[in-house]
C-alpha cells in the first residue's frame, strides 16, 4: 500500500487538474527506475488506465497504480508534498530506502 499525505492530495488534485486529468477517475502512476545518485529513483506520473499487472490503491481518496516491479521496492511509502521557498515538492518517505541522495528523489535498499 502506498500512502498519501493531504498536502499531497491537494497538489496532486491541482496538478491532474492542470494537465486535463480527471482524479475520481484517473490515477497517480508511481515508479521506480534505475538512476539517480542513489541508484534508483522515483517517477510519478498521471495516467487514464491501469494495466492488467499494475496493483492498483486508494488512499485519501487518490487512485494510485504501481507496476509490481515498483511495488516491492514502493511497498510502505509515504506520498509527501513540500512545498514554501524551502520546498521540495513531492517527497517519498519509503520505509524501505537504506540509502537516499541529498535532493531525495534517489535511493537504494
Amino acid at each position: 500500500m502506498i500512502k498519501v499525505s493531504e498536502t499531497a492530495k491537494k497538489k496532486v488534485v491541482t496538478l491532474m487538474t492542470e494537465e486535463g486529468f480527471d482524479s475520481n477517475t484517473d490515477y497517480v502512476r508511481v515508479g521506480v527506475k534505475s538512476g539517480g545518485c542513489s541508484g534508483l529513483s522515483y517517477e510519478l506520473t498521471f495516467d487514464k488506465a491501469a494495466e492488467d499487472t499494475d496493483k492498483v490503491f486508494e488512499d485519501n481518496q487518490v487512485r494510485i497504480i504501481v507496476d509490481k516491479k515498483s511495488f516491492l521496492y514502493l511497498v510502505g511509502t509515504t506520498l509527501e508534498y513540500s512545498g514554501g521557498l524551502n520546498g521540495k515538492g513531492f517527497v517519498f518517505n519509503n520505509p524501505n530506502a537504506q540509502r537516499t541522495c541529498g535532493c531525495g528523489e534517489s535511493f537504494s535498499l
